[in-house]
């Protein structure tokens, strides 16, 4: 072999893959720089469990990539094999040909990536094609693979992924995303289909697609957790993906998953980035992106990191399963257990549910002027809180609601802490009964004026968002969102200093709080600025 070329590429400016736009916002290609700090992370593990051994002078640890798009991990992976491997295996195109034979796998999530991905790693969309760096292949496809699959239906849903028929049950001629690694009940006999043997990967490693269209298009179905769970069922001894971080406080249909995250002690590291952007720039993944790494023998607490605008805020040792979800502030850990110590019932216990009167943000079945027996409805449209009139009448859910006082809150607030210092929430509004409200708000209900507006005293505090930020991970605030935020009485309008002191916070957790959390004032005449 003449040139090194593919293995020196990366020093070029720019590196081809940096320059890739992505598919969507679900399909999301990994930069090299960051496929590059995940193999950091791997090898630093390695060498640990291995007595400092270098993971690749190993000729014998097998990798997958079973989500493959662009290629770029097992790129990166083969570049540091030849390098690693030089002194065992001296001849450039033997050592090629050893690692792309025998240690470098993946399957392509569609036949558009899998022809990417083996031009990234072969140089060629062929495997045995003329300019292929690696002789030895047999077949085209290489180490490298795909076939379409097909959704199996059971009713309107993929048995598999959930995915809706109504929006995949498509034709040959158009992409259905049904990806072959998750499309099966047995996993080691697909592998050894698809590469003509059983195989024993020794590291998957990947970043799967995130999510797929709902039926209607209201919320998007998340698939990412398919990916983690079937890659442990291969036995693996080190897992390391790269998945969207709301799975640590909300997500459809992913309670499953993250209770088995939370409590899974092989969770080695987790490295956590509160804006996609800095990972992924001009993707933005609400919630964030973390990666993770699992390691079959390890059997301790996590190191856990968080990167904010390039700072990196750790690493902490953390019990994931500390409580229901995981607290990605590992500087909040601490406030949250003195205030948790108290035993105090939770102020979502008046608190109203998420449509509590039936109606969606997007309702329009109200009057612009009010009518006889209206009842005002409040309601957010274009970013402007409005209200509306409809007939008492209409109320078909929580009626009994309609004479209390109310504090509204905005449903949708800042996002999940992207931006710091935050303001967490929108800003409350108080309103006198009668009145209802669509999805658009959440809202506490009380007996008295005086009981709202202590309420709302207490909600504008910074010690009440900061408790909120804790389970808010996205823009969105659920009912469950406030589960950790304390019931008080309603007879004063609290302070932060007063809730500092009753808590026993410290000087240091007191700046903290105030470091995270903005200010909500209100002007001389009690309403907002």
């Amino acid at each position: 072999m003449t040139a090194q070329a593919p293995f020196t590429l990366r020093g070029r400016n720019p590196d081809v893959l940096t320059c890739i736009a992505n598919l969507s916002s679900d399909e999301v290609f990994t930069p090299p720089e960051f496929a590059n700090r995940m193999l950091d992370t791997l090898t630093e593990a390695w060498a640990q469990e291995h007595d400092g051994a270098n993971l690749w002078a190993n000729s014998e640890v097998r990798f997958l990539d079973p989500c493959t798009k662009s290629g770029v991990f097992l790129r990166e992976i083969t570049r540091r094999l030849v390098a690693g491997l030089k002194e065992q295996i001296p001849d450039l195109q033997a050592r090629v040909n050893h690692i792309l034979t025998r240690q470098v796998f993946g399957i392509g999530i569609t036949r558009l990536t899998a022809l990417m991905a083996r031009r990234t790693v072969y140089c060629s969309k062929h495997a045995m094609g003329p300019h292929s760096i690696c002789k030895e292949f047999q077949t085209d496809d290489g180490n490298i693979w795909f076939e379409r699959v097909q959704h199996t239906w059971e009713g309107n849903k993929c048995r598999y992924c959930g995915a809706p028929r109504s929006e995949l049950d498509r034709g040959e001629d158009r992409e259905n995303y049904a990806y072959p690694f998750i499309h099966t009940d047995n996993i080691k006999a697909r592998i050894a289909q698809m590469f003509g043997e059983a195989m024993q990967f020794d590291v998957i490693i990947g970043n799967p697609p995130y999510q797929l269209p709902s039926d209607g298009g209201t919320r998007d179905i998340p698939i990412y957790h398919h990916f983690v769970e079937q890659a442990k069922k291969l036995d693996p001894r080190y897992l390391i993906m790269v998945i969207p971080s709301r799975w640590m406080a909300t997500g459809l249909g992913l309670s499953k998953f993250r209770q088995t995250i939370l409590n899974d002690r092989r969770i080695r590291a987790l490295v956590d980035f509160p804006n996609s952007k800095e990972v992924f720039p001009g993707v933005e993944v609400k919630g964030g992106i973390c990666y993770f790494l699992w390691d079959a023998s390890y059997d301790r607490d996590c190191q856990v990191q968080t990167i904010r605008n390039k700072e990196v805020i750790g690493p902490y040792w953390r019990n994931l399963g500390e409580f229901d979800i995981f607290v990605r502030d590992s500087q909040a850990v601490e406030i949250l257990r003195k205030v948790l110590t108290h035993r105090e019932p939770s102020v979502n216990t008046i608190l109203a549910r998420d449509k509590e009167f039936g109606w969606t943000s997007n309702f329009k079945g109200f009057h612009a002027r009010e009518q006889p027996g209206d009842v005002p409805l409040n309601y957010i449209c274009s970013g402007k809180r409005r209200v509306g009139y409809i007939a008492r009448s209409e109320v078909k859910k929580s009626a009994h609601l309609i004479n209390t006082w109310k504090v509204l809150v905005p449903e949708a607030g800042s996002d999940g802490g992207q931006k710091i210092p935050d303001i967490v929430l929108g800003k409350p509004m108080i309103v006198a009964p009668p009145s209802v409200c669509t999805q658009s708000f959440l809202f506490f209900f009380l007996k008295t004026k005086e009981e709202a507006q202590s309420l709302e005293s207490y909600l504008r505090t910074r010690f009440f968002r900061f408790l909120v930020s804790l389970r808010k991970i996205t823009q969105h605030a659920t009912h469950s969102t406030y589960l950790w935020v304390p019931m008080q009485t309603w007879d004063r309008i609290w302070t932060d200093a007063e809730l500092y002191q009753k808590y026993g916070l410290t000087q240091e957790e007191i700046d903290y709080i105030e470091s995270v959390i903005r200010p909500m004032e209100l002007n001389s005449e009690g309403n907002d600025n």
